[in-house]
């Protein structure tokens, strides 16, 4: 074993690569002790660095893409394309100044979109069809015939599939292409699409003409009768209806209707007032006393004369109630006339109702006495314009038939004479020649399509990858995820036994590890709050993340830079600090607690210089209740007066609670976390629980990371490059010369 004097070469941690100290760390600030929470997010580096991580997911990937285009494309039948070209006029040439029957002018996009759909019509396809014949069909299909299949190949199908037609933008020009395997059938298919565009278009001007024509000639027939028929009927009702003196009829007609129509118009004016009397007296019959509101009635002198006299006997009521009561003759005499009187006013108003209605009932009687008199006279005149109304229209219909006849008779002429004019309303601009290259496969297109496709979804899939992958492996997991700053980075350690382990700051195997602690010890002296922290505990998320290796080198440390240094194993259901240092574990914290031993008794000290060591004493049946005893609190206060650092090695923050009884107790707590072994939300789970006791948490302690993906996660934090200066120091104190 090497003495531990020679820590003091290191104890600086300048020559460790480990910069980041500041107060920059994400998740909480500071120690947890109660800092803003920041929200930390993956910077354009960190997506790099996944990349990195899993490039041979990337090449595989992108090789196997690239492949299988590349098979793909190698084995694919050549296609060759034939591109012919028609122009569509904008209206037929004229040769006559005469109306055809199909109106093939181009007026808008609509229009030339229809001429397109005519050219991909199945009519089309299947007239090219049936134009390839001998040697033409038996090379057009033979590509498409395989050895022993029997499914039916129809010429018809192969050309709808392989042809395509585009229109130039910005012009009246159609093309139409064709792909084939022999590219003379190509420019041959081409071309016969052109020929039975326009060929199509043809025939069917001529067809809808000749239609046209036999249309015309019946109705022109038809027509004729029909005018025969109206100058007959013309005759025979003027013969019937004598409407020779119609006009002076009429006159007599009119001045009868002038006079009944003043009548109506007086007859309605009064019954209207009588029905507006009737309803207002209808309105206020309940009580009849309602009726003296309106002024007709009330303005009748018998009325008028009752109901002074009504209110005058209410006055002389009055005067005499205010002498006599009611039961007085005098009073008696005075409301049994008032009662006579109203009596008397009640019939008057009732008469006065009565002959309301009366009005109201002889104005309706005058007024339909002489609406009948106008309805009378009015039909009278309505007859006698009916018949001069029909035998305008007699006369109107026969003038439109006979010159219905006419023009019908004239475009049946100008549309047979058109229909034997051969006119075309496209032309052919330019015929399909065999193709000098093949058009399909595309094989740069193609391999670049692969090339770039092949990247992205390696890229993709090596992000799908990290996104499953929840185990906590980089700065960003640690600080932004778990919340903790990243405090020391410990190197994975291989083929090593526990002692050896727990011991490698001062038994030299490993160069790295040594200095990781020496940096480890650096940082935690940074700051008030760890450098001044007495008692730390150092915990994890799980099992077999190396918090008690963590634990006893972070000691050893101390002790070797000249601080009194104890570690207490608390891990009271599986105690490993004493195989660690291959002590006995038969005394220990148990029996302090329990008060059978002294602290003293159980204390292994100077088990290295500055360094004491207090085992678990065993295996406890009920740790928590030992934990929370009031003998531990006094073992600790006791601990607290003899050494400078006190380190406790507790249990895992996922297994027990035993972790968070203690923390109350210390100054402080590292969390131990294993390289790629733990998952976030577990680990985040436990730091929360370990920063909810406002205990400050110092950080994180990486622990087992692998150099060979170091440079991935934690290139800011570790270089690899200084392994080489461990080595050439190694060999230097044995000495051997160093390489050049």
């Amino acid at each position: 074993m090497e003495p531990a004097t020679k820590f003091d070469k290191g104890s600086g941690s300048g020559t460790y690569p480990y910069t980041y100290y500041g107060n920059s760390y994400g998740g909480y600030g500071g120690y947890g002790g109660g800092g803003s929470e920041t929200t930390v997010q993956r910077g354009f580096q960190d997506y790099m660095l996944i990349l990195r991580e899993r490039v041979w997911y990337i090449v595989v990937v992108f090789l196997l893409v690239l492949s299988s285009v590349g098979v793909y494309t190698f084995t694919r039948t050549r296609l060759y394309l034939s591109n012919a070209s028609v122009q569509v006029f904008r209206r037929d040439p004229v040769v006559m100044q005469v109306q055809g029957v199909v109106d093939n002018e181009i007026r808008s996009a609509e229009d030339l979109n229809t001429q397109v759909k005519v050219l991909e019509s199945l009519a089309i396809v299947q007239a090219v069809a049936d134009r390839l014949t001998g040697d033409d069909l038996r090379q057009f299909l033979a590509p498409y015939q395989k050895d022993g299949s029997d499914e039916p190949i129809t010429p018809a199908g192969i050309i709808l599939t392989n042809r395509k037609i585009v229109p130039v933008r910005l012009s009246l020009i159609i093309q139409v292409q064709y792909t084939h395997p022999d590219r003379f059938v190509a420019a041959k298919v081409a071309n016969l699409f052109l020929d039975e565009f326009i060929a199509h278009n043809s025939r069917l001007r001529i067809e809808e003409s000749m239609k046209a024509v036999d249309e015309l000639k019946i109705r022109a027939d038809q027509q004729k009768k029909k005018v025969e028929e109206l100058a007959l009927s013309l005759q025979g009702y003027r013969e019937k209806n004598n409407l020779v003196s119609l006009d002076q009829r009429k006159d007599i007609v009119t001045e009868k209707l002038k006079a009944l129509n003043a009548y109506v118009t007086q007859t309605d004016s009064r019954r209207k007032e009588a029905e507006v009397r009737w309803k207002q007296v209808q309105e206020r019959r309940e009580p009849l006393t309602a009726l003296l509101d309106l002024p007709f009635i009330s303005s009748q002198p018998l009325i008028g004369q009752l109901v002074q006299q009504v209110a005058a006997q209410k006055i002389t009521i009055a005067q005499l109630r205010e002498r006599y009561r009611d039961k007085h003759p005098k009073m008696i005499e005075a409301m049994n006339s008032l009662n006579q009187t109203e009596a008397e006013l009640a019939r008057a108003l009732a008469t006065a109702v009565s002959m309301t209605e009366a009005d109201y009932q002889t104005a309706v009687r005058s007024d339909e006495q002489a609406r009948g008199s106008l309805a009378k006279q009015e039909s009278e005149s309505l007859d006698l314009d009916r018949a001069a109304v029909e035998y305008s229209n007699l006369e109107r219909d026969l003038r439109i038939s006979e010159q219905l006849l006419g023009n019908t008779l004239a475009r049946m002429k100008e549309t047979s004479m058109s229909s034997t004019i051969e006119t075309q309303n496209a032309r052919i601009v330019d015929r399909a020649s065999p193709a000098l290259r093949h058009y399909s496969p595309n094989i740069p297109l193609n391999l670049a399509l692969g090339f770039l496709g092949g990247l992205a979804l390696g890229t993709a899939f090596a992000f799908f990858v990290a996104y499953i992958d929840d185990r906590v492996k980089s700065s960003f997991d640690i600080e932004g995820v778990i919340g903790l700053p990243l405090v020391g980075i410990i190197p994975e350690i291989k083929r090593m036994e526990q002692p050896e382990k727990a011991q490698i700051v001062i038994n030299n195997q490993d160069k790295q590890v040594a200095e990781a602690f020496l940096a480890l010890h650096s940082s935690l002296r940074l700051k008030d709050e760890s450098k001044n922290a007495q008692c730390i505990l150092t915990t994890s998320t799980i099992p077999g993340e190396g918090k008690s290796f963590v634990s006893t080198n972070l000691a050893l440390t101390f002790a070797a830079h000249g601080e009194r240094v104890c570690i207490v194993d608390c891990d009271l259901r599986k105690p490993n600090v004493h195989k660690s240092f291959r002590i006995e574990n038969l005394k220990g914290v148990i029996d302090v607690c329990a008060g059978t031993s002294s602290l003293d008794d159980v204390t292994v000290k100077n088990l290295f210089p500055n360094l004491d060591i207090i085992p678990a004493g065993g295996r406890a049946k009920n740790p928590t209740q030992i934990l929370n005893s009031k003998g531990f609190e006094v073992m600790i206060s006791d601990l607290r007066k003899k050494y400078d650092r006190v380190f406790f090695d507790t249990p895992p923050l996922a297994a027990v609670s035993d972790s968070l009884i203690i923390l109350p107790l210390v100054d402080g707590s590292v969390f131990t976390i294993y390289f790629n072994r733990v998952r976030r939300k577990a680990a985040q789970f436990a730091a929360r629980r370990l920063l909810e006791v406002n205990v400050p948490c110092f950080g994180a302690v990486l622990n087992g990371l692998n150099l060979t993906v170091s440079g991935y996660y934690y290139a800011q934090y570790y270089d690899k490059s200084y392994k080489d200066y461990y080595i050439t120091m190694a060999k230097r104190e044995k000495g051997e010369a160093a390489p050049r």
